[in-house]
């Protein structure tokens, strides 16, 4: 799922995606999934740092909410350290390229 600049909410199309993953969930009661958030690369790496754990707790949050039992899930942000393109301090990219960065990737832990 994909996050705003400088913000840690479920987007609507997020929640949508999230949706799909809970169906999946549901469907797979011992499947286990560590959420691995990150941010674009404006910012500091520390602010960074911060922004991707609270993408992190709300991704996980939204799935707790919506009944999926907390021990299934681990989450970390992992800032501005895995960028998925050139986006690096100091690259001049498009927004599109630098919204490729800010995301929540899951991880299937167990089936």
């Amino acid at each position: 799922i994909y996050f705003d600049l400088d913000k840690s909410n479920i987007r609507t199309e997020a929640a949508l995606d999230l949706e799909k993953i809970l169906d999946v969930l549901n469907q797979n009661p011992t499947m286990k999934l560590d959420i691995r958030s990150h941010t674009d690369s404006r910012q500091t790496f520390k602010y960074n740092e911060a922004l991707s754990d609270r993408r992190a707790k709300s991704t996980i949050n939204w799935l707790i909410k919506n009944g999926v039992d907390s021990s299934r899930l681990t989450g970390k942000g992992y800032g501005e350290t895995q960028l998925v393109n050139k986006c690096a301090d100091g690259v001049k990219c498009t927004e599109e390229e630098h919204q490729m960065n800010r995301r929540s990737e899951f991880i299937i832990t167990a089936l």
